[in-house]
């Protein structure tokens, strides 16, 4: 059935222009808060939608301009045989090349044959929907949609009222699953007579003396009104359609009154199995009502995991649950650049499926610090906790997130942040430069306008603390280690690592006497680097230093390690 293979905004609420070509599947949208989202799949649902009228307001106008009209056009392929007629259709027959993502205005032999149906609304506020074609409109030629063809095309909307897709109602699923039809008018109607009937008897007795006040004051008065006055329901009232049929479970419990999770599931099911009939549906807010359980069983409901599906879906969410149950070819960010909307896939990048089932939170974010290893995440995680302290806005308020490339291949971080950099996101890199990274790609990464605080050359982040913070912070860190791994495993590394030559006494009583001396302060960054048993080698415990020994201590610290935080400290707080 028919597919959106191109959509055009125009001047429709945030979005001024868009211009994009979706997939025929999943398209999950991401981006910042108000970055068009929502208004992406509210202008495909009023283009598509079956309705005789809409109201809009000056507030649907972008930047409340009513000047410059509201323009939605959806361009449909994939379209059944009525609807490719020449005789009918002929002029605004057009062409959509899949290999170049653009509607062509004159169909031909290789590509899609396509309509376009377009939404316009002027400062009148009057919607009004009809087919498009360039040579159409040059020769002043209109044509719109039956309602019939309308009713065919139009998408299925899963959201909070899913639960009216569980009667009967026009344009309900359920008239969409067989091309079976109930014939239910008489049955209907007899139902509300029954019901009217029913309702008097009931109501004659226990308003008795009220009706019998009634009938004689009619009498005295000449109104005629028979024997008896009655109480019956007003016929005006008790109009019974199609829309008050609705799906009971076998207690009779309406499944309307399905929790919101439950109605999505229950829907998302049904309409992928009246794909045939009605082949698109919207989702906004995907995750909205569902445990993570329950939303991979609607994104499998949905196709996620289909690789030819029957449903094109447009959804949004802002869960890091749904974006690693798709790939990265379902997942679309939508941006506004220099006043104009685009929507980018995310499997456009080169290597970013990894970092999307690992990181998945970073691609809902504004801006990404990407480190080389968990020591690094926390120690970031700490600062941050620390300047929130001194009154700072944190890094997550202000739409930040942390991805760990995993600290072997000194070389990753950098092509990530480069990636991510593509996709539009602000980037900064936090790494070692005790494994220095292929200066072509630190190039390549800077050229695209990425930014980095690299420790100074052949030193790792404990070295840049050991060898730049004061002794006192030095005298928290050994407390730290030793309360992480005790005082003999921390012993045992110091006199490892200098050859037996000095041990923690030793160091500490070096610091009584004379301070920490430049050789032992080296030292003790070597050795709270062991393999497999690092002093600090953890999330939790590099924010915990970060926070409690390197924050409250920086304004004592070497000089140029100072401008290196300050530098990550400024990037943070620019976003």
């Amino acid at each position: 059935m028919a597919r959106v293979c191109h959509l055009d905004i125009q001047n429709f609420r945030s979005i001024k222009e868009l211009a994009w070509a979706p997939s025929a599947g999943i398209n999950c949208l991401v981006g910042p808060g108000d970055s068009g989202k929502s208004t992406i799949v509210d202008a495909i649902d009023l283009c598509l939608g079956a309705r005789r009228s809409l109201a809009f307001g000056d507030t649907d106008f972008h930047n409340l301009d009513v000047t410059r009209p509201i323009v939605i056009s959806a361009t449909l392929d994939n379209l059944p045989d009525e609807l490719l007629n020449l005789e009918s259709f002929g002029d605004f027959l057009r062409g959509f090349d899949p290999a170049t993502g653009r509607v062509e205005d004159e169909p031909r032999e290789g590509i899609a044959t396509v309509l376009t149906l377009r939404l316009s609304v002027a400062s009148d506020l009057e919607p009004v929907w009809s087919l498009y074609s360039e040579r159409a409109e040059r020769d002043g030629l209109e044509r719109g949609l039956t309602w019939k063809d309308r009713a065919l095309l139009a998408p299925a909307r899963i959201g909070s009222y899913a639960s009216s897709n569980l009667s009967w109602s026009r344009n309900s699923v359920l008239n969409r699953l067989t091309e079976d039809r109930a014939e239910l008018g008489a049955q209907l109607a007899a139902a509300a007579r029954q019901a009217r009937t029913s309702f008097g008897d009931h109501a004659d007795a226990q308003l008795a003396d009220t009706l019998t006040a009634v009938t004689q004051v009619a009498n005295r008065l000449g109104v005629p009104v028979g024997a008896s006055a009655r109480a019956l329901l007003d016929a005006h009232s008790v109009s019974i359609g199609d829309g008050a049929v609705a799906l009971h479970n076998a207690s009779g419990i309406p499944l309307r009154s399905l929790g919101t999770g439950s109605s999505r599931l229950l829907v998302a099911g049904l309409q992928r199995e009246a794909a045939d009939s009605a082949s698109i549906a919207l989702v906004d807010e995907v995750e909205y009502g569902l445990e993570p359980h329950r939303l991979a069983r609607l994104l499998d409901s949905l196709g996620a995991k289909e690789d030819a599906p029957t449903l094109q879906v447009f959804m949004t969410s802002h869960s890091p649950v749904a974006l690693r149950e798709l790939t990265a070819d379902q997942i679309f960010i939508v941006r506004s650049r220099r006043g104009r909307h685009g929507v980018q896939r995310v499997g456009s990048v080169d290597g970013i499926q990894g970092m999307l089932r690992k990181d998945a939170e970073a691609f809902l974010a504004n801006s990404v610090l990407v480190c080389e290893g968990a020591s690094e995440v926390g120690f970031g995680r700490g600062l941050d906790q620390f300047w929130v302290g001194e009154g700072d806005s944190s890094f997550f308020a202000l739409g930040g997130a942390y991805v760990d490339t995993g600290g072997s291949e000194p070389d990753r971080c950098f092509e990530r942040g480069r990636a991510l950099l593509e996709l539009g996101y602000r980037v900064l890199v936090l790494a070692d430069s005790d494994k220095p990274p292929t200066p072509a790609v630190v190039k390549a990464f800077h050229d695209a306008g990425g930014e980095s605080v690299v420790w100074r050359p052949g030193r790792a982040l404990e070295d840049e603390l050991f060898q730049s913070l004061p002794d006192d912070a030095i005298d928290r860190l050994l407390t730290k280690a030793t309360e992480n791994l005790g005082r003999d495993l921390v012993n045992e590394h110091i006199k490892s690592k200098s050859g037996g030559k000095v041990d923690l006494n030793a160091v500490e009583l070096e610091r009584i006497l004379d301070g920490f001396s430049a050789e032992t302060k080296t030292l003790l960054g070597i050795a709270s680097k062991t393999k497999g048993n690092g002093w600090f080698k953890s999330v939790t415990a590099f924010q915990e230093v970060a926070k409690d020994v390197v924050g409250p201590h920086l304004a004592a610290a070497d000089p140029d390690f100072q401008e290196l935080i300050n530098k990550l400290r400024s990037w943070i707080h620019a976003a």
